[in-house]
């Protein structure tokens, strides 16, 4: 077992099994073997590659985008860009290069912003931005964001939120939770049933017996806080990630472990655990709180729609033929449809404080 999967057990020893989104928090937070405060998980020696990594087309369509919203409100002067949960840096970092080319008004009056809650990510930042250190601040909560025009985004940050798994059984719904087995390991069970049904935005009764649902509250409450922060202040929010446009059923919790799936109770603070984004309930919790919901797109249409493809052409034209075919790898993973493409599994979301048009959305809401 893991360092972290010897305390769980001990953990369970004492006070009983604990819920999906205890178990999710402690393998990922825990202060002493969580997997963001041990590991690497970026980039090839790591765990799994996020878009930025895959190439630089990525951030600098965000940054267009960026552009697009800002331009679609009027120009405000002191804007902050913000990211949540910013990786390495890296899509900061080829967002703001093209942000300076393209609109330096834009650029020259900003402040940038990063959330970042592990001090380690916090030094690989300050590597990779060292260029605008001078204007950087680093914050613990989005809510420490100063007032003003606000430009966020937030790629893959959501799945990492902890989530609640909820099983229907013959006796009705039941919490799925984190036990030991007779053998002393970690397994799946089930809680006994002392909450309140109502919550759960299903009709029980429609529901098969064996059908895995999943909330997050945490989810929600981040979203809310972001939508109430652009209702006050104004701007727009960019939420990438992979998941569904439409409220489901199934069981998402997955982990990854050296760029391959691994099972979730298998190397606890040593994989990434994650799960698939419900993408309406972040909607409606967007709309909730007042803010105008853009209807949602895939990551390939949403790139599309920013000109990734001439983007590429640019960026290839007189590299040799080696180079070209690795930017139009880039761009068909980015973009793409199938196995190992992120373009139809991941989804994009945008909202903002009042209504506005910003391509690629369409200007109707959800």
């Amino acid at each position: 077992m893991t360092p972290l999967a010897h305390k769980i057990v001990r953990l369970i020893e004492q006070t009983g099994p604990l819920r999906i989104s205890d178990y999710f928090a402690l393998c990922l937070a825990d202060p002493e073997h969580g997997y963001y405060h041990n590991r690497e998980p970026f980039g090839r020696s790591g765990d799994f590659i996020t878009a930025p990594e895959v190439s630089q087309l990525f951030g600098e369509m965000i940054g267009i985008f960026l552009i697009h919203a800002w331009q679609a409100q009027g120009t405000p002067s002191k804007v902050r860009i913000v990211e949540i949960g910013p990786g390495r840096g890296t899509l900061m970092s080829d967002a703001l290069r093209v942000i300076a080319r393209l609109a330096p008004e834009l650029y020259s009056d900003a402040t940038f912003h990063m959330v970042e809650t592990s001090e380690r990510l916090r030094n690989v930042q300050r590597q990779t931005l060292v260029r605008i250190k001078e204007r950087l601040s680093w914050h613990s909560a989005f809510e420490e964001i100063p007032e003003g025009f606000t430009l966020m985004v937030a790629n893959e940050l959501f799945d990492a939120i902890p989530i609640h798994q909820f099983v229907k059984t013959r006796d009705g719904f039941r919490e799925r939770v984190v036990g030991l087995d007779s053998a002393g390991s970690l397994s799946f069970g089930l809680g006994p049933g002392d909450f309140d049904p109502s919550l759960l935005p299903v009709e029980e009764g429609r529901v098969p017996e064996g059908e895995i649902f999943e909330l997050s509250p945490a989810r929600t409450a981040v979203m809310q806080a972001v939508a109430e922060k652009l209702v006050r202040d104004g701007g727009t929010a960019l939420t990438i990630d992979y998941g569904h446009l439409i409220t489901g059923f199934g069981d998402t919790l997955q982990a990854v472990y050296r760029h391959e799936y691994d099972p979730p109770l298998a190397h606890p603070g040593e994989a990434d655990l994650t799960s698939h984004v419900d993408f309406e309930a972040l909607a409606e919790a967007a709309q909730a709180a007042g803010a105008h919901v853009h209807r949602p797109l895939t990551q390939g249409d949403f790139l599309a729609g920013l000109g990734i493809v001439e983007r590429a052409g640019a960026l290839g034209s007189g590299r040799d033929a080696l180079t070209q075919a690795a930017i139009r790898d880039a761009v068909n993973r980015l973009a793409g449809e199938g196995e190992g493409r992120m373009g139809a599994l991941f989804k994009v979301l945008a909202i903002s404080g009042d209504a506005a048009s910003i391509a690629p959305f369409h200007p109707q809401t959800a």
